[in-house]
């Protein structure tokens, strides 16, 4: 069985490799790398978009979660179901924008300082979720090399998998990537889950193993540490902290932003956020099912100490061969281009965002391809440092998406649809959800203020920090400038 484990990963490593190092060969200006030349079809936005937003967080984060809380879980997907129905209207409007990163457009309707605030937060929130890719990708390796590759040792292999062939062409690369990936996963998926549910028993079968909460609104988010029971709305406030930190990195997210630039028109960017709609939908569904249905048939054992590895021991012991096989292998190949797009992202950060806004701004575009790729090795190299040091994939999903809904979706969405929003009222929010998000698990801040922070996610208290500021230092401020409101009006 390990032959057959091993050809469908040379087969996906061979196909990304592939792809990879043709993209390569069609990069010659910096539009090409950044944006892919601003040529990428609805199709390929489709399965870009939803691959790039399916990874770690869904297949181990998201997972884990189900395997805790049972479908309640579907609380986490739910932030993205509706954060796209507002993508819907914004994506023509980012395609008219048609620049390379999120900060380009936070200096176009507010300030430098907006800029250069946004691109730490970037920084930070995506160095961190590009991270898990790699923890959770180290996990896959594991499961199929037991004796032979540790979680560690498969986390190194994959972080210079990801950051070589990041490196290579870009956007270009990882969209093409992507269409492989996302065309894959969601077919085996289709497959598999009704497959699990039969092996479990069926309905009859699951609620006769599973706790009678897995099949509740609200799950196990009612209960205390001690297994006490809470107040409906203690559960409620739970299950928002997954929904609301997921719907606002849904909406502020660079990743999407830079697919918009990246379409060929604005009709492109609008009809691709439909497919992505249904194909979300169903996706994330299937992975709580499959996560669901693995915690029916595996509640004991090693991956009960290790909840986050669900779909792919599942993958490894509950199908078929060939099945399991191939579902493993998408997992794996679902982590590899969910790390490059959140690595390439950043990296086009320091590229667009400081090098040349600040440093090297006549850069030829070779020096500019050399650097480019230069900072995907070293992002690469800091979120393997933080994957190395970070135990649970799912707090760390959170604290991502918390520094970055906070800091930025809040200052994004006002862009497109204030026109009191100011310059230093951005300044003020970045600021706020930034700090507010990295002082909330500082040991020093949890000893003065131990009953407010408990075991609380700091997105409310982060995101309250940044919309008040945003709303009273823009009362307190000039307006905005109509040839600043101009380019985003729809």
């Amino acid at each position: 069985m390990s032959h057959l484990y091993v050809a469908v990963l040379v087969v996906i490593v061979t196909v990304l490799l592939s792809v990879a190092i043709f993209r390569t060969t069609l990069v010659k200006t910096k539009a090409d790398y950044l944006v892919a030349g601003r040529s990428l079809p609805a199709f390929v936005l489709v399965l870009t978009l939803l691959t790039s937003w399916i990874g770690a967080g869904s297949l181990f984060a998201g997972a884990e979660n189900a395997y805790k809380n049972g479908f309640a879980a579907l609380w986490q997907p739910a932030g993205g179901w509706l954060g796209l129905l507002l993508i819907y209207f914004i994506a023509p409007r980012a395609r008219k924008f048609a620049q390379f990163t999120l900060p380009d457009l936070l200096e176009a309707r507010y300030n430098q300082v907006a800029r250069v605030l946004g691109t730490f937060a970037i920084l930070f929130a995506y160095v961190g979720i590009t991270s898990y890719q790699f923890k959770g990708g180290g996990d896959v390796l594991h499961l199929i090399f037991p004796d032979t590759v540790s979680s560690e040792l498969g986390t190194y292999i994959i972080a210079v998998f990801v950051i070589v062939t990041t490196a290579l062409a870009g956007m270009s690369s990882v969209a093409y990537m992507d269409v492989a990936i996302g065309s894959l996963v969601t077919v085996i998926c289709l497959i598999a889950a009704p497959y699990l549910f039969l092996q479990a028993g069926g309905w009859a079968g699951l609620h006769s193993v599973l706790p009678p909460q897995y099949f509740e609104v609200l799950g196990n988010y009612r209960l205390s540490p001690t297994g006490a029971e809470l107040p409906v709305a203690m559960g409620l406030i739970r299950a928002l902290e997954f929904l609301v930190p997921t719907m606002l990195l849904m909406l502020g997210n660079q990743v999407m932003y830079q697919k918009f630039f990246s379409a060929r028109s604005e009709k492109d960017a609008r009809y691709s956020v439909v497919g992505w709609i249904i194909g979300t939908l169903v996706l994330e569904t299937l992975i709580v099912a499959i996560a669901v249905f693995g915690r029916a048939l595996y509640p004991t054992g090693e991956v009960a100490l290790h909840p986050r590895e669900i779909i792919p021991y599942t993958a490894r012991h509950g199908l078929p061969a060939v099945l399991g096989a191939v579902l493993l292998g998408a997992v794996f190949a679902k982590v590899i281009s969910t790390a490059s797009n959140y690595l390439f992202s950043p990296a086009t950060n320091l590229v667009n965002d400081v090098f040349v806004r600040y440093i090297a701004p006549d850069a030829s575009n070779k020096r500019v391809l050399i650097i480019s790729r230069l900072a995907v090795v070293l992002l690469g190299c800091w979120a393997l440092y933080q994957a190395v040091y970070a135990e649970s994939i799912l707090q760390k999903m959170l604290w991502a998406y918390t520094i970055y809904s906070a800091a930025l979706t809040p200052v994004v969405l006002a862009a497109f649809y204030s026109k009191r929003a100011t310059a230093w009222g951005a300044v003020a929010a970045i600021a706020g959800g930034t700090v507010v998000t990295l002082a909330w698990d500082l040991p020093f801040v949890k000893a003065l203020f131990p009953h407010i922070i408990a075991d609380r996610d700091a997105i409310f208290p982060a995101l309250f920090v940044a919309v008040t500021a945003l709303i009273v230092v823009s009362l307190f401020t000039a307006p905005p400038r109509e040839s600043q409101l101009a380019q985003f009006a729809d």
